[in-house]
């Protein structure tokens, strides 16, 4: 009679090594997939930056890293003489693009379930978590838009009595809550004042201004 191997179940909460490992295995390579993905888009986006880092590394294979620096050191010539040459189409295409993509992300997307949850927006139970979908973000000089689409039975009232914790929760100065179409709400966020910051007038500005003239009776 041949005896039959028996398993000994793993007795309950006992700590499997293996198991943190494969976790820990799995975290990282999504974290990759996440960050090659965000890479590609941002040089998509980005092509007159993308362009001359990509032509830069190839040079450094193929050609060894004198030629690399010194294509990296005439894409960087080229990104100065478009500063100063136009500055003004420099920032519209560079520094603001990118300043727009990344406080979307960094104020709303990145926290947008947590900050949600935290101020009693969201639905749930122990099997998932439903929050109202952030549709679109519009980042302005000082007032930031998100438009909502609120979770079914929900309304632009709801909002409108959580806007000091939606302010609070974002960083923001003021929030304001606007009903903007059939279960949809807008929060319009204000990071700054307008009126803090001086303006500045063109040198020749004062032509356009209005002259007194002097009458008879301002003589007098």
């Amino acid at each position: 009679m041949t005896a039959t191997p028996t398993r000994h179940a793993r007795p309950a909460g006992e700590f499997d090594p293996m198991d943190l490992v494969l976790t820990a295995l799995g975290h990282f390579l999504v974290g990759l997939l996440a960050a090659v993905f965000v890479t590609l888009w941002w040089a998509l986006l980005f092509p007159m930056i993308s362009i001359p880092i990509g032509a830069a590394l190839a040079a450094g294979v193929l050609l060894g890293w004198p030629a690399g620096a010194a294509v990296a050191a005439l894409g960087l010539a080229g990104l100065g003489l478009w500063l100063a040459t136009s500055p003004k189409s420099f920032r519209r295409w560079v520094i603001d693009r990118a300043r727009v993509r990344f406080l979307r992300w960094f104020r709303y997307r990145r926290r947008w379930a947590r900050m949600l949850t935290a101020c009693g927006l969201t639905e749930g139970d122990a099997h998932a978590l439903y929050v109202p979908r952030l549709r679109t973000v519009t980042i302005g000089d000082h007032l930031d838009r998100a438009r909502v689409r609120m979770l079914p039975g929900q309304s632009p009232e709801d909002y409108h009595t959580r806007v000091v914790r939606l302010a609070h929760a974002f960083g923001a100065v003021e929030c304001r809550a606007i009903d903007a179409g059939p279960a949809l709400v807008e929060l319009v966020f204000r990071h700054g004042d307008s009126l803090a910051e001086p303006i500045v007038l063109p040198a020749d500005a004062w032509r356009t201004l209005p002259r007194h003239r002097k009458t008879r009776k301002d003589a007098a």
